[in-house]
Order: C-alpha cells, then structure tokens, then sequence
C-alpha cells in the first residue's frame, strides 16, 4: 500500500509541475506576443512561443535599443566586443587570455578587458537578443 500512494502521489506531483510549466509558458508566450514588433526593439528572430527564461534560460523576449543590458561594460560596447572577436578568429585566438591580449593592444586595460568578456558573456546568458545582436555583429 505504501509503494502505491507513493507512485500515486509522485504522478500528482508530476501532473502539478506540469500544469505550473504549461500556464509559465502561456504566459511567457503571451508577454513575448504583445512586445513582438514593438518599434525601438532588438527582437529575437525564430524564437519560438515558449520563452526558455521561464526554465532558467536566456530569455527570447525582444529587448528595448534603450534597455541597461545594452550599456557598454567598463568601456567596452557589444560592438567593441564583436570587433575583437572577428580579429581574434582571424589571428587564431582562442583563449581568453589572447583577447585580453588584443584588447590591451586596443588601449583596454585588462582589468576592463576581463570585466567585459565575462560581462557580455554573462549578458547574452540572461537574453538571446544579446546573443543574436553579437552574431549580427560579427557578421553571420
């Protein structure tokens, strides 16, 4: 008897987490639906309905151009990060220790430098916006 309420309540459990998902996702589709096209917004091409935020994932939702996850890191803007980038893949560098490297050759101490690749990266952990932004920069 004891085998089955636990099997018993383990479906119910089961059932509740499943429910808890499912109005999580319909309510994260239904933000992402009423920002998607908002002018003066970075969007998230082919983002699907569901919003992986809502699992611990970077989030899908569109980013204002305005929006503080933007803002350069220690000096150092997306752009900078994505022109760095390119002319580490170009020379081969692969280590974060060769883009502090390059970034010093850029006048960035390395103190920033470091603050920034582990910012951005961070950044584009929290938004696929970000991510997407970053590519569109590097130019894929």
């Amino acid at each position: 008897m004891g085998l089955f309420n636990k099997a018993k309540d383990a479906i119910n459990a089961a059932q509740q987490q499943a429910a808890a998902a499912q109005a999580a996702a319909a309510q994260a589709a239904a933000a992402q639906a009423g920002q998607a096209g908002q002018p003066g917004s970075v969007h998230v091409e082919g983002a699907g309905s569901i919003d992986p935020a809502v699992f611990g994932g970077p989030s899908t939702r569109s980013v204002a151009e305005d929006d503080p996850i933007w803002e350069p890191i220690n000096g150092v803007s997306l752009q900078d990060y994505a022109d760095m980038a390119r002319d580490a893949q170009a020379r081969g560098i692969n280590d974060e220790a060769g883009m502090i490297t390059l970034a010093e050759e850029r006048g960035i101490d390395p103190a920033d430098a470091k603050a920034a690749l582990d910012g951005w990266v961070a950044r584009m952990g929290q938004s696929q916006a970000v991510g997407q932004q970053f590519r569109r920069f590097l130019g894929y």
